[in-house]
Protein backbone atom coordinates (compact mmCIF):
# COMPACT_ATOMS: atom_id res chain seq x y z
CA UNK A 1 0.00 0.00 0.00
CA UNK A 2 1.38 3.42 -0.99
CA UNK A 3 2.83 5.87 1.51
CA UNK A 4 3.77 9.51 1.19
CA UNK A 5 7.04 10.31 2.95
CA UNK A 6 7.91 13.94 3.71
CA UNK A 7 11.16 15.40 5.04
CA UNK A 8 9.70 18.56 6.51
CA UNK A 9 10.75 21.68 8.33
CA UNK A 10 12.09 23.61 5.33
CA UNK A 11 10.63 26.87 3.94
CA UNK A 12 8.85 26.57 0.60
CA UNK A 13 9.44 28.48 -2.60
CA UNK A 14 7.83 27.71 -5.94
CA UNK A 15 4.84 27.77 -8.27
CA UNK A 16 1.94 25.30 -8.44
CA UNK A 17 -0.74 25.02 -11.11
CA UNK A 18 -4.18 24.38 -9.62
CA UNK A 19 -6.27 21.59 -11.16
CA UNK A 20 -9.91 21.76 -12.14
CA UNK A 21 -12.35 21.41 -9.27
CA UNK A 22 -13.22 17.84 -8.42
CA UNK A 23 -16.44 18.98 -6.72
CA UNK A 24 -17.50 20.81 -9.88
CA UNK A 25 -16.39 18.14 -12.35
CA UNK A 26 -18.30 15.30 -10.63
CA UNK A 27 -21.83 16.76 -10.91
CA UNK A 28 -21.14 18.17 -14.38
CA UNK A 29 -20.05 14.76 -15.66
CA UNK A 30 -23.08 13.11 -14.09
CA UNK A 31 -25.30 15.79 -15.64
CA UNK A 32 -24.34 14.44 -19.08
CA UNK A 33 -26.95 11.75 -18.32
CA UNK A 34 -29.52 14.44 -19.15
CA UNK A 35 -28.71 14.40 -22.87
CA UNK A 36 -28.12 11.87 -25.65
CA UNK A 37 -25.79 14.25 -27.48
CA UNK A 38 -21.98 14.38 -27.02
CA UNK A 39 -20.53 16.52 -24.24
CA UNK A 40 -16.90 17.64 -23.95
CA UNK A 41 -15.71 18.66 -20.48
CA UNK A 42 -12.33 20.40 -20.13
CA UNK A 43 -10.05 20.99 -17.13
CA UNK A 44 -11.14 17.73 -15.48
CA UNK A 45 -8.74 16.27 -12.86
CA UNK A 46 -9.15 12.94 -14.61
CA UNK A 47 -6.50 11.00 -12.69
CA UNK A 48 -8.31 11.36 -9.36
CA UNK A 49 -9.78 8.19 -7.94
CA UNK A 50 -13.24 9.76 -7.58
CA UNK A 51 -13.19 10.87 -11.21
CA UNK A 52 -12.24 7.40 -12.37
CA UNK A 53 -15.14 6.07 -10.28
CA UNK A 54 -17.44 8.59 -11.99
CA UNK A 55 -16.31 7.39 -15.43
CA UNK A 56 -17.14 3.83 -14.38
CA UNK A 57 -20.53 4.96 -13.07
CA UNK A 58 -21.41 6.65 -16.36
CA UNK A 59 -20.30 3.61 -18.37
CA UNK A 60 -22.31 1.27 -16.12
CA UNK A 61 -25.39 3.37 -16.87
CA UNK A 62 -24.87 3.26 -20.64
CA UNK A 63 -22.51 6.11 -21.56
CA UNK A 64 -19.13 5.91 -23.30
CA UNK A 65 -16.34 7.96 -21.70
CA UNK A 66 -13.23 8.98 -23.64
CA UNK A 67 -10.44 10.55 -21.59
CA UNK A 68 -7.56 12.51 -23.15
CA UNK A 69 -5.58 14.20 -20.38
CA UNK A 70 -7.83 16.76 -18.69
CA UNK A 71 -10.44 16.63 -21.47
CA UNK A 72 -13.30 14.15 -21.17
CA UNK A 73 -15.81 13.34 -23.89
CA UNK A 74 -19.07 11.64 -22.87
CA UNK A 75 -21.02 9.88 -25.62
CA UNK A 76 -24.26 7.91 -25.81
CA UNK A 77 -24.26 4.23 -26.72
CA UNK A 78 -28.02 3.64 -26.73
CA UNK A 79 -30.58 3.48 -23.93
CA UNK A 80 -29.58 4.32 -20.37
CA UNK A 81 -30.04 2.09 -17.34
CA UNK A 82 -31.85 3.33 -14.26
CA UNK A 83 -30.00 1.31 -11.61
CA UNK A 84 -26.59 2.37 -10.30
CA UNK A 85 -24.36 -0.58 -9.26
CA UNK A 86 -23.63 -0.91 -5.54
CA UNK A 87 -19.98 -1.75 -6.25
CA UNK A 88 -19.52 1.79 -7.59
CA UNK A 89 -21.88 3.77 -5.36
CA UNK A 90 -20.32 2.39 -2.17
CA UNK A 91 -17.02 4.02 -3.15
CA UNK A 92 -18.31 7.55 -3.69
CA UNK A 93 -21.21 9.54 -2.27
CA UNK A 94 -21.50 11.68 -5.40
CA UNK A 95 -22.93 8.63 -7.20
CA UNK A 96 -26.31 9.55 -5.71
CA UNK A 97 -26.35 12.54 -8.06
CA UNK A 98 -27.31 10.16 -10.86
CA UNK A 99 -30.77 9.95 -9.27
CA UNK A 100 -31.86 13.40 -10.43
CA UNK A 101 -31.15 13.04 -14.16
CA UNK A 102 -32.46 9.45 -14.35
CA UNK A 103 -35.61 10.12 -12.34
CA UNK A 104 -36.45 13.19 -14.43
CA UNK A 105 -35.89 11.42 -17.75
CA UNK A 106 -37.34 7.98 -17.03
CA UNK A 107 -39.57 8.35 -13.97
CA UNK A 108 -37.70 5.60 -12.12
CA UNK A 109 -34.32 5.17 -10.45
CA UNK A 110 -32.79 2.67 -8.04
CA UNK A 111 -29.72 3.86 -6.12
CA UNK A 112 -27.92 2.06 -3.28
CA UNK A 113 -27.40 4.16 -0.16
CA UNK A 114 -24.06 5.88 -0.93
CA UNK A 115 -20.66 5.41 0.70
CA UNK A 116 -17.62 7.72 0.70
CA UNK A 117 -15.73 9.33 3.56
CA UNK A 118 -16.10 8.24 7.18
CA UNK A 119 -17.06 11.70 8.45
CA UNK A 120 -20.49 11.14 9.90
CA UNK A 121 -23.92 10.16 8.68
CA UNK A 122 -24.27 12.77 5.91
CA UNK A 123 -27.88 11.76 5.20
CA UNK A 124 -29.41 12.11 1.74
CA UNK A 125 -32.93 12.76 3.02
CA UNK A 126 -32.77 16.37 1.75
CA UNK A 127 -32.34 15.02 -1.79
CA UNK A 128 -35.21 12.59 -1.36
CA UNK A 129 -37.64 15.09 0.15
CA UNK A 130 -36.91 17.44 -2.72
CA UNK A 131 -37.82 14.73 -5.22
CA UNK A 132 -40.99 13.99 -3.24
CA UNK A 133 -41.98 17.65 -3.54
CA UNK A 134 -41.64 17.16 -7.30
CA UNK A 135 -44.04 14.20 -7.15
CA UNK A 136 -41.77 11.21 -6.63
CA UNK A 137 -42.51 8.29 -4.32
CA UNK A 138 -39.80 6.66 -2.21
CA UNK A 139 -39.39 2.96 -1.40
CA UNK A 140 -36.54 1.44 0.64
CA UNK A 141 -35.56 -2.05 -0.46
CA UNK A 142 -32.64 -3.97 1.12
CA UNK A 143 -30.25 -1.02 1.30
CA UNK A 144 -31.42 0.50 -1.99
CA UNK A 145 -33.60 3.54 -2.50
CA UNK A 146 -36.18 3.30 -5.28
CA UNK A 147 -37.75 6.54 -6.49
CA UNK A 148 -40.60 6.57 -8.98
CA UNK A 149 -42.67 9.33 -10.52
CA UNK A 150 -45.28 9.44 -13.23
CA UNK A 151 -44.01 11.92 -14.20
CA UNK A 152 -41.72 14.15 -12.13
CA UNK A 153 -42.98 17.75 -12.17
CA UNK A 154 -41.51 21.23 -11.73
CA UNK A 155 -42.10 22.60 -8.22
CA UNK A 156 -41.03 25.13 -5.60
CA UNK A 157 -38.75 23.44 -3.07
CA UNK A 158 -37.36 24.85 0.17
CA UNK A 159 -34.37 22.95 1.55
CA UNK A 160 -34.14 22.66 5.34
CA UNK A 161 -30.35 23.03 4.97
CA UNK A 162 -28.35 24.40 2.00
CA UNK A 163 -27.07 20.97 1.00
CA UNK A 164 -24.61 21.02 -1.89
CA UNK A 165 -25.55 17.56 -3.16
CA UNK A 166 -29.30 18.13 -2.87
CA UNK A 167 -29.07 21.47 -4.67
CA UNK A 168 -27.12 19.84 -7.50
CA UNK A 169 -29.45 16.84 -7.74
CA UNK A 170 -32.57 19.00 -7.89
CA UNK A 171 -31.03 21.44 -10.39
CA UNK A 172 -30.23 18.54 -12.70
CA UNK A 173 -33.67 16.97 -12.37
CA UNK A 174 -35.39 20.30 -12.97
CA UNK A 175 -33.39 20.89 -16.17
CA UNK A 176 -35.15 17.96 -17.87
CA UNK A 177 -38.68 18.96 -16.77
CA UNK A 178 -41.01 21.40 -18.54
CA UNK A 179 -41.97 24.33 -16.35
CA UNK A 180 -40.23 26.37 -13.67
CA UNK A 181 -38.60 24.88 -10.58
CA UNK A 182 -37.50 27.16 -7.75
CA UNK A 183 -35.02 25.89 -5.14
CA UNK A 184 -34.95 28.02 -1.99
CA UNK A 185 -32.23 27.97 0.66
CA UNK A 186 -29.98 26.50 -2.02
CA UNK A 187 -26.24 25.92 -1.58
CA UNK A 188 -24.19 28.93 -2.71
CA UNK A 189 -20.81 27.34 -3.44
CA UNK A 190 -18.99 28.32 -6.67
CA UNK A 191 -19.55 24.74 -7.87
CA UNK A 192 -23.30 25.49 -8.01
CA UNK A 193 -22.65 28.38 -10.37
CA UNK A 194 -20.49 26.16 -12.57
CA UNK A 195 -23.15 23.47 -12.73
CA UNK A 196 -25.75 26.10 -13.58
CA UNK A 197 -23.58 27.35 -16.44
CA UNK A 198 -23.26 23.80 -17.80
CA UNK A 199 -27.00 23.09 -17.55
CA UNK A 200 -27.71 26.36 -19.38
CA UNK A 201 -25.39 25.25 -22.19
CA UNK A 202 -27.42 22.02 -22.41
CA UNK A 203 -30.52 24.13 -23.07
CA UNK A 204 -32.11 24.67 -19.66
CA UNK A 205 -32.55 28.23 -18.41
CA UNK A 206 -30.85 28.48 -15.01
CA UNK A 207 -30.77 31.71 -13.02
CA UNK A 208 -29.50 32.39 -9.50
CA UNK A 209 -27.04 29.47 -9.35
CA UNK A 210 -24.53 30.33 -6.63
CA UNK A 211 -27.18 32.27 -4.68
CA UNK A 212 -29.72 31.08 -2.11
CA UNK A 213 -32.54 30.94 -4.70
CA UNK A 214 -32.07 29.01 -7.92
CA UNK A 215 -34.65 29.04 -10.70
CA UNK A 216 -34.59 26.38 -13.44
CA UNK A 217 -36.77 26.37 -16.53
CA UNK A 218 -36.29 22.93 -18.01
CA UNK A 219 -36.72 21.28 -21.39
CA UNK A 220 -37.67 17.73 -22.28
CA UNK A 221 -34.86 17.46 -24.83
CA UNK A 222 -31.44 18.81 -23.94
CA UNK A 223 -28.44 19.13 -26.27
CA UNK A 224 -24.71 18.51 -25.97
CA UNK A 225 -22.07 21.15 -25.30
CA UNK A 226 -18.45 21.96 -24.44
CA UNK A 227 -17.61 23.28 -20.97
CA UNK A 228 -14.51 24.13 -18.92
CA UNK A 229 -14.53 23.29 -15.18
CA UNK A 230 -13.61 26.00 -12.65
CA UNK A 231 -10.36 25.73 -10.62
CA UNK A 232 -10.33 23.70 -7.41
CA UNK A 233 -10.62 26.12 -4.50
CA UNK A 234 -10.06 23.38 -1.91
CA UNK A 235 -6.84 22.23 -3.54
CA UNK A 236 -5.71 25.86 -3.77
CA UNK A 237 -6.56 26.46 -0.11
CA UNK A 238 -4.66 23.34 0.94
CA UNK A 239 -1.51 24.49 -0.86
CA UNK A 240 -1.79 27.98 0.67
CA UNK A 241 -2.10 26.47 4.15
CA UNK A 242 0.88 24.19 3.49
CA UNK A 243 3.04 27.20 2.71
CA UNK A 244 1.69 29.15 5.69
CA UNK A 245 2.61 26.27 8.01
CA UNK A 246 6.06 25.54 6.52
CA UNK A 247 6.71 29.25 5.78
CA UNK A 248 8.16 30.65 2.61
CA UNK A 249 6.45 31.80 -0.60
CA UNK A 250 4.21 29.95 -3.03
CA UNK A 251 2.40 31.19 -6.13
CA UNK A 252 -0.71 29.38 -7.36
CA UNK A 253 -1.58 29.63 -11.03
CA UNK A 254 -5.14 29.10 -12.24
CA UNK A 255 -6.57 29.90 -8.80
CA UNK A 256 -9.63 32.09 -8.25
CA UNK A 257 -9.29 34.32 -5.18
CA UNK A 258 -13.01 35.19 -5.06
CA UNK A 259 -13.79 31.52 -4.35
CA UNK A 260 -11.59 31.60 -1.21
CA UNK A 261 -12.56 34.89 0.40
CA UNK A 262 -13.15 33.55 3.94
CA UNK A 263 -9.90 31.56 3.89
CA UNK A 264 -7.83 34.48 2.63
CA UNK A 265 -9.27 36.73 5.36
CA UNK A 266 -8.30 34.17 8.01
CA UNK A 267 -4.82 33.71 6.54
CA UNK A 268 -4.18 37.46 6.56
CA UNK A 269 -5.28 37.59 10.21
CA UNK A 270 -2.79 34.79 10.90
CA UNK A 271 0.02 36.92 9.48
CA UNK A 272 0.29 35.80 5.86
CA UNK A 273 1.02 38.32 3.14
CA UNK A 274 -1.20 37.61 0.14
CA UNK A 275 -1.29 39.00 -3.38
CA UNK A 276 -4.08 38.18 -5.81
CA UNK A 277 -4.74 38.88 -9.47
CA UNK A 278 -6.37 37.37 -12.51
CA UNK A 279 -5.67 33.66 -12.33
CA UNK A 280 -3.20 33.68 -9.44
CA UNK A 281 -2.80 33.83 -5.66
CA UNK A 282 0.59 34.34 -3.98
CA UNK A 283 1.23 33.78 -0.27
CA UNK A 284 4.28 34.56 1.83
CA UNK A 285 4.75 33.61 5.49
CA UNK A 286 7.82 34.48 7.53
CA UNK A 287 6.95 33.44 11.09
CA UNK A 288 4.65 31.31 13.21
CA UNK A 289 0.97 32.05 12.59
CA UNK A 290 -1.09 34.14 14.96
CA UNK A 291 -4.03 32.27 16.53
CA UNK A 292 -7.22 32.63 14.47
CA UNK A 293 -10.41 30.80 15.41
CA UNK A 294 -12.76 29.63 12.64
CA UNK A 295 -16.30 28.29 12.41
CA UNK A 296 -17.16 26.22 9.35
CA UNK A 297 -20.26 27.34 7.48
CA UNK A 298 -21.80 26.86 4.05
CA UNK A 299 -20.33 29.14 1.38
CA UNK A 300 -19.42 32.00 1.57
CA UNK A 301 -18.36 31.02 5.10
CA UNK A 302 -15.21 29.13 6.03
CA UNK A 303 -15.32 25.83 4.07
CA UNK A 304 -15.62 22.60 6.02
CA UNK A 305 -13.27 20.96 3.52
CA UNK A 306 -10.44 23.22 4.76
CA UNK A 307 -11.20 22.83 8.45
CA UNK A 308 -8.69 19.99 8.92
CA UNK A 309 -5.82 21.72 7.06
CA UNK A 310 -6.57 24.90 9.04
CA UNK A 311 -6.25 22.97 12.27
CA UNK A 312 -2.81 21.80 11.15
CA UNK A 313 -1.75 25.41 10.66
CA UNK A 314 -3.10 26.40 14.07
CA UNK A 315 -1.09 23.67 15.83
CA UNK A 316 1.88 26.00 15.26
CA UNK A 317 0.18 29.24 16.31
CA UNK A 318 1.46 31.58 19.02
CA UNK A 319 -1.51 31.08 21.33
CA UNK A 320 -4.87 29.31 21.49
CA UNK A 321 -7.29 28.87 18.58
CA UNK A 322 -10.74 27.32 18.44
CA UNK A 323 -12.00 25.31 15.46
CA UNK A 324 -15.77 24.75 15.35
CA UNK A 325 -17.29 22.32 12.85
CA UNK A 326 -20.98 23.04 12.14
CA UNK A 327 -21.47 21.29 8.79
CA UNK A 328 -20.57 17.63 9.48
CA UNK A 329 -20.30 15.59 12.65
CA UNK A 330 -17.31 13.34 13.39
CA UNK A 331 -14.89 15.44 11.33
CA UNK A 332 -12.02 15.70 13.84
CA UNK A 333 -10.47 12.29 13.18
CA UNK A 334 -7.23 14.00 12.15
CA UNK A 335 -6.75 15.52 15.62
CA UNK A 336 -5.40 12.28 17.08
CA UNK A 337 -2.87 11.91 14.26
CA UNK A 338 -1.73 15.50 14.70
CA UNK A 339 -1.35 14.72 18.40
CA UNK A 340 1.14 12.00 17.49
CA UNK A 341 3.25 14.75 15.92
CA UNK A 342 3.23 16.83 19.10
CA UNK A 343 0.13 18.96 18.54
CA UNK A 344 -1.91 19.99 21.59
CA UNK A 345 -5.59 19.62 20.70
CA UNK A 346 -8.61 19.14 22.96
CA UNK A 347 -11.79 17.97 21.22
CA UNK A 348 -15.27 18.27 22.71
CA UNK A 349 -18.16 17.49 20.38
CA UNK A 350 -17.98 19.83 17.41
CA UNK A 351 -15.32 22.09 18.95
CA UNK A 352 -11.56 21.64 19.01
CA UNK A 353 -9.28 23.91 21.03
CA UNK A 354 -5.72 24.09 19.76
CA UNK A 355 -2.80 25.23 21.90
CA UNK A 356 -0.02 26.17 19.53
CA UNK A 357 3.41 24.59 19.85
CA UNK A 358 6.70 25.85 18.49
CA UNK A 359 7.38 22.77 16.39
CA UNK A 360 5.81 19.51 15.19
CA UNK A 361 7.83 16.30 14.85
CA UNK A 362 7.63 13.88 11.95
CA UNK A 363 5.94 10.57 12.79
CA UNK A 364 4.19 7.65 11.07
CA UNK A 365 0.55 8.77 10.70
CA UNK A 366 -2.60 7.65 8.89
CA UNK A 367 -5.20 9.44 6.77
CA UNK A 368 -8.85 8.76 7.65
CA UNK A 369 -10.53 10.73 4.85
CA UNK A 370 -9.63 13.13 2.02
CA UNK A 371 -9.37 16.34 4.00
CA UNK A 372 -7.85 14.72 7.08
CA UNK A 373 -5.18 13.42 4.71
CA UNK A 374 -4.66 16.97 3.46
CA UNK A 375 -4.21 18.13 7.05
CA UNK A 376 -1.43 15.59 7.48
CA UNK A 377 0.29 16.88 4.34
CA UNK A 378 0.23 20.40 5.79
CA UNK A 379 1.60 19.18 9.11
CA UNK A 380 4.22 16.97 7.48
CA UNK A 381 5.61 19.82 5.37
CA UNK A 382 6.05 21.93 8.52
CA UNK A 383 7.26 19.21 10.92
CA UNK A 384 10.90 18.59 11.71
CA UNK A 385 12.06 15.18 10.51
CA UNK A 386 10.35 12.48 8.49
CA UNK A 387 6.58 12.06 8.29
CA UNK A 388 5.21 8.88 6.68
CA UNK A 389 1.52 9.06 5.76
CA UNK A 390 -0.29 5.77 5.13
CA UNK A 391 -3.75 5.14 3.61
CA UNK A 392 -2.96 7.79 1.01
CA UNK A 393 -5.74 6.44 -1.22
CA UNK A 394 -7.93 8.88 0.68
CA UNK A 395 -5.73 11.79 -0.44
CA UNK A 396 -5.71 10.44 -4.00
CA UNK A 397 -9.49 10.79 -4.09
CA UNK A 398 -9.24 14.58 -3.89
CA UNK A 399 -5.75 15.76 -4.85
CA UNK A 400 -4.28 15.20 -8.31
CA UNK A 401 -0.53 14.38 -8.46
CA UNK A 402 -0.19 15.90 -5.01
CA UNK A 403 3.43 14.88 -4.45
CA UNK A 404 4.50 16.34 -7.80
CA UNK A 405 2.76 19.64 -7.10
CA UNK A 406 4.13 19.99 -3.58
CA UNK A 407 7.60 19.13 -4.85
CA UNK A 408 7.39 22.09 -7.25
CA UNK A 409 6.95 24.33 -4.21
CA UNK A 410 10.00 22.85 -2.50
CA UNK A 411 8.46 20.13 -0.33
CA UNK A 412 10.77 17.10 -0.03
CA UNK A 413 8.12 14.44 -0.67
CA UNK A 414 8.12 11.00 -2.27
CA UNK A 415 5.58 8.24 -2.85
CA UNK A 416 6.69 4.79 -1.73
CA UNK A 417 4.93 1.76 -3.16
Amino acid sequence: MDKLVIEGGKPLNGTIKVSGAKNAALPILIATLLTDEPCVIENVPSTLRDLRTTFRLLESLGKKVVVAGSTVKVLSTGSLKTQAPYEIVKQMRASVLAAGPLLARFGLVRVPIPGGCAIGLRPIDIHLKGFETMGARRIADQGDIIMSAAPLKAATIKLRFPSVGATQNLMMAASALPGRTVIKNAAREPEMEDLGAFLSKLGAKVTGAGTSTVTVEGRLRLKGCRHRVIPDRIEAGTFLLTCAAARGTVRLLGAEASHLSAVLVALRKAGAKIKTGKGFIELSMASRPKPVSVVTKPHPGFPTDLQAPWMSLMTLCTGFAKVTETVFENRFLHAAELGRMGAQIAVSGRVAVVAGVERLSGEPIMASDIRAGAALLVAGAAAKGQTAISRVYHIDRGYEAVEEKLARAGVAIARLK
